[in-house]
């Protein structure tokens, strides 16, 4: 299902790095040294914001890396 808060991601499984853009803000953000397993759950999972504010944010290190 699409989600109404997340935009689109992107992950570099090489650096364990996630990228998140965000609808309302339009910033992107890098997680860092998320697991490919936590990038197939969010992936797969039904509600991705939800997903994303319980196991993501706040879990790993992050840095603006621009807006759109």
């Amino acid at each position: 299902m699409p989600s109404t808060s997340i935009r689109k991601t992107e992950y570099d499984p090489e650096r364990r790095t996630l990228s998140v853009w965000f609808v309302a803000s339009g910033k992107c953000y890098q997680f860092e040294d998320v697991p490919p397993e936590t990038f197939a759950e969010f992936r797969a999972a039904f509600a991705k914001g939800r997903f994303f504010n319980d196991h993501i944010r706040n879990q790993f290190r992050y840095r603006l890396v621009g807006t759109q």
